[in-house]
């Protein structure tokens, strides 16, 4: 376990395997170990940086108001702690839309993109209306009794019927992450700016990856993305919701590789768009 120090926050991570360098950034309300299935797989052939984002996980409590780019300059001072120039950036949901502004403010460090379940609009505002009385609802009451709700926009029914030892696990994990880091970062999501316009300045081979089941940010979000980004393939995961890195990680796991493998450079666009579904 290490950290790396920003804007006063410390920002824990790990780093495990030998190669070219991956970035592995986690949802809203979770930690490094939503990538638990994905790490030694991808560690046999990349050096892995599973970072917890601020507020998240054994990183600082974000305590004050921040937009998603101060979390990207998080992610680089990690990257400067560990020596590393240029990596992979992979991230999902809230992971994902750190990973689009780091390739627009800084495409130097940036190799190539997997994204999953992640949107490069803005919010709506009925769902920012919804979020925000979420959190006051959770500072009244306690998070615990809209584990249930929470739940449901993060797993997609399938894993809700059939792997309910998953979501208790993960229901415990989003019930201990801060109120006050909670409420940060919800807001940070809220106020995000839209990407959309200049997605065509996104040069690097990107994976959009999204789950068939996913309520928060549906298909058709990943869908636009994909379709934006001049260099992009995206595939589907069946049986997953938002959270598709648990709820289907041996696919999930080998799109990744498939893309890793297929795409050494990003200096080599394959102009590669289309709509797969992984299986």
């Amino acid at each position: 376990m290490a950290s790396a120090q920003h804007d006063s926050y410390q920002i824990h991570y790990t780093s495990s395997g030998n190669g070219p360098a991956l970035v592995l950034l986690h949802s809203f309300l979770c930690d490094g170990d939503m990538w638990s299935e994905q790490l030694a797989p991808l560690a046999q052939h990349y050096r892995v940086i599973n970072i917890d984002i601020r507020g998240h996980g054994q990183s600082s409590v974000a305590d004050r108001p921040l937009d998603i780019y101060d979390l990207v300059k998080d992610v680089l001072a990690v990257l400067d702690q560990e020596g590393i120039d240029k990596a992979t950036w992979a991230g999902l949901s809230i992971g994902g839309m750190i990973a689009l502004r780091a390739a627009l403010i800084a495409p130097e460090r940036v190799e190539r993109l997997l994204l999953l379940d992640t949107h490069a609009g803005t919010e709506t505002r009925v769902k920012i209306f919804k979020y925000r009385l979420l959190v006051t609802l959770a500072r009244l009451f306690g998070i615990r009794p809209l584990l249930p709700l929470v739940s449901k926009l993060m797993f997609g029914r399938h894993t809700l019927q059939e792997q309910p030892a998953l979501v208790e696990t993960w229901q415990q994990k989003f019930a201990a992450m801060p109120l006050v880091s909670i409420d940060q970062v919800c807001t940070a999501l809220c106020r995000r700016d839209s990407l959309k316009a200049r997605l065509g300045s996104i040069s690097q081979p990107a994976l959009v990856l999204v789950g068939e089941e996913d309520v928060s940010l549906p298909p058709p979000c990943s869908e636009a993305l994909a379709q934006r980004l001049p260099n992009a393939t995206l595939a589907i995961i069946p049986r997953a919701g938002h959270l598709s890195t648990l709820e289907q990680p041996e696919a999930v796991t080998a799109a990744m590789l498939d893309f890793l493998r297929g795409q050494p450079d990003a200096n080599q666009p394959n102009g590669n768009q289309g709509r797969a579904h992984a299986s």
